[in-house]
């Protein structure tokens, strides 16, 4: 068995490296140097040379907002035709490809949770990207997962979590948006799901994971800075104008993940465990 893993420098890729590690599983990590997902024939090439039972495509275009104007083209690039050679070359050589989405592929107008069956409809181009990319996956792989998840954070490389700790350090107060609604993730909880069903051989599709338990972005960074002397004060989304529309309410349905037996941590269990991991 041998895997591959795209983006392996990112947030996501770097985690799995470190859980695969721990596992004693061979991996072969492959960044942009290594193999640019955006050349097809670069994509064939490597792929043909390690033929990997497995592929778990980290690698994403990642800056939401960029991705409305100046990033629009890479978005494009990276996120949908980047995609694409990977799931081509998956399918040439018979490996499982693993294709992490979004949240962002819904438009956040349902107050109930989004199932993995719920029509997409993404109102931003980052959102529209990833979806695209899914059906890229579906057309060329016939073995796939597709795992949508929310709100990622961890150990490597810039998040919220961070963000929020970083403003602490020099900020009395800090005001954070209530009225946006989703399920924040650990990368090692998500890389933990991803290698699990891979490993028990689950039936292929569309699964969505986070922590159990929703929250706001508000109640999220009260939760990271609870140990530390900081007010934070929940606003409306009004006082923050982004580029890109995000969804208010993109808490995603776990309950087909639930029905594989697998445990789900809650979002104040992950984060706690997390930020204990840090210290």
């Amino acid at each position: 068995m041998t895997v591959l893993i795209t983006g392996s420098n990112g947030q996501l890729g770097t985690e799995l490296k470190k859980l695969l590690d721990e596992q004693n599983i061979h991996y072969i990590a492959a960044d942009v140097k290594d193999m640019d997902i955006t050349n097809e024939e670069m994509v064939t090439g490597f792929v043909n040379k390690v033929q990997p039972s497995t592929i778990y495509h980290c690698a994403a275009y990642t800056a939401v907002d960029k991705a409305e104007d100046e990033g629009k083209a890479l978005n494009q690039l990276i996120n949908v035709d980047g995609t694409r050679n990977v799931a081509k070359a998956a399918e040439a050589v018979g490996a499982t490809m693993v294709y992490i989405s979004t949240d962002y592929v819904f438009d956040g107008t349902s107050l109930e949770e989004y199932p993995v069956d719920a029509i997409p409809n993404p109102q931003n181009e980052y959102g529209r990207a990833k979806y695209e990319g899914e059906l890229e996956v579906q057309k060329y792989a016939s073995k796939y997962y597709i795992v949508r998840t929310s709100w990622v954070y961890g150990e490597f490389g810039a998040n919220f979590v961070f963000t929020m700790q970083k403003l602490a350090e020099s900020h009395p107060k800090l005001t954070v948006v209530n009225d946006q609604f989703g399920r924040p993730t650990w990368t090692r909880s998500l890389a933990e799901f991803i290698t699990f069903i891979v490993k028990d051989k689950v039936e292929y599709g569309v699964y969505h994971f986070s922590n159990d338990n929703s929250c706001t972005w508000y109640e999220f960074a009260v939760e990271i800075l609870k140990d530390k002397d900081i007010i934070v004060e929940p606003v409306d989304s009004s006082a923050f104008p982004q580029k890109a529309k995000r969804p208010e309410h993109s808490i995603m349905d776990l309950s087909k993940t639930k029905k594989l037996g697998y445990s789900i941590p809650t979002w104040e269990d992950a984060l706690e465990k997390f930020l204990s991991g840090l210290n």
